[in-house]
């Protein structure tokens, strides 16, 4: 089992339910832990979020699961993460409070470079920002 922290469409109810993408490939579903923010800046690709990690802006929301560890692969493919290759998303560790525990999760930040010109989601909720406009 690993843990995933996810801020964009990997959350309940998106277009990547994190839920949906286990039901897809037969992989069991993974388990809600709690929310938790990672401070940083969020930026609006049009159809997705990406999160650049820089120890400022605001705390982005985000929920925090427990998954097996074959999920991580179809995250991995979702998010176009590759070995070897630096795309848009990387596959990165940070340890979060959830609930007042501290827990180690993967998440998906982008490079701070891809997101020149983007709009920032002042909020640093996804969710909350996609149903608003």
């Amino acid at each position: 089992m690993q843990n995933v922290f996810v801020y964009g469409t990997l959350r309940a109810g998106e277009v990547n339910d994190i839920s949906s993408a286990a039901a897809r490939h037969d992989i069991a579903a993974p388990t809600l832990l709690g929310t938790a923010v990672v401070k940083g800046r969020l930026y609006d690709f049009g159809n997705y979020p990406g999160l650049v990690v820089d120890g400022h802006g605001v705390p982005v929301k985000g929920d925090v699961y427990a998954i097996e560890d074959a999920l991580v692969a179809v995250l991995d493919e979702i998010e176009e993460v590759y070995p070897g290759v630096e795309g848009l998303f990387q596959g990165r560790d940070v340890t979060l409070d959830v609930d007042g525990t501290a827990v180690a999760c993967r998440f998906y930040p982008v490079a701070k470079e891809a997101v020149l010109g983007l709009k920032e989601i002042a909020s640093g909720d996804w969710v909350a920002h996609r149903r608003g406009r």
